[in-house]
């Protein structure tokens, strides 16, 4: 597992033994950030959110493309601590924050806080129908910002569903075992 591309580019990220984590391929990743690439207009003033971050490298990598911040959210300790240790690694903690909180949880905090996000990457533990929860969620919440995007990673023999209130899916993209659906926040009077 290593970044793909900008000031990070080629570093190895730390991933842990056996199969609590499953770690983005990076056939997955590469193919995401180029579809992303083609999206955003620059990842420079993008807020990245990455949730159930697992080895943080979703996040990690937008962050050596040049986002301002991301915000890291797993529940798991080791996972919390892993996501640290990559973001030491590649030099990202100062525009960083790892939350070690279920993901529900932390994001009712963030959005307490008054956090708002441009790109938010789900990717939870296959078949628990955790994508919808978390989409629920947001699409209901101050957290995205209008046009913001949400990219959700599952497996293809997983449905997640098309639409959740002014989130709405626009493209999906199947590799192999591994599915990505993209939503994009459209508020009221927008296209």
């Amino acid at each position: 597992m290593r970044i793909i591309a900008g000031s990070a580019k080629g570093r190895r990220l730390l991933s842990p033994g056996g199969t609590r984590i499953r770690p983005t391929s990076d056939r997955v990743k590469e193919a995401l950030f180029s579809i992303l690439s083609g999206l955003l207009d620059s990842f420079a003033d993008c807020s990245v959110l990455d949730i159930f971050a697992g080895t943080g490298n979703l996040g990690i990598e937008a962050l050596s493309r040049g986002a301002s911040r991301a915000i890291f959210v797993d529940n798991h300790r080791d996972s919390a601590a892993l996501v640290k240790k990559n973001l030491e690694l590649t030099g990202f903690s100062d525009r960083s924050r790892v939350i070690c909180r279920e993901a529900l949880a932390a994001l009712k905090a963030l959005e307490e806080s008054g956090e708002l996000f441009r790109l938010v990457f789900i990717d939870p533990p296959y078949h628990g129908g955790l994508p919808a929860k978390v989409l629920k969620f947001l699409s209901a919440s101050r957290l995205l910002e209008d046009g913001a995007i949400v990219v959700v990673e599952h497996s293809a023999s997983e449905t997640v569903g098309e639409e959740f209130g002014p989130l709405r899916e626009f493209d999906g993209r199947t590799y192999g075992d591994t599915a990505l659906t993209f939503y994009i926040m459209q508020r009221e009077g927008n296209p």
